[in-house]
């Protein structure tokens, strides 16, 4: 019985050493994820599960980055960045 409760014990904090944790850049328009979950298709593309919304995104043409736990959840949290202000006057 003791033997039982130390593999309870023990058995998730082996199994949580075993996550990976990824950034998912996609080129076309520069957003960043950030996933556990991600199926490279080849040629660039990737399938993943967004750490934030949790929506499956599949991108065409994007480039991955492997990243600690610490700059995973950091980056995972950040609020979203402004979109650019466009030049009220783009005809000058």
């Amino acid at each position: 019985m003791q033997k039982l409760f130390y593999a309870a014990c023990v058995l998730p904090l082996l199994l949580a050493g075993c996550t990976s944790y990824y950034k998912v850049t996609d080129l076309t328009t520069g957003k960043s994820y950030y996933t556990t979950e991600l199926q490279q298709n080849g040629n660039g593309s990737a399938t993943f599960k967004d750490g934030k919304t949790g929506n499956t995104v599949n991108l065409q043409h994007s480039e991955i980055a492997t990243l600690s736990q610490e700059a995973y959840e950091s980056g995972r949290h950040a609020a979203a960045a402004p979109p650019p202000k466009a030049d009220p006057n783009p005809f000058k």
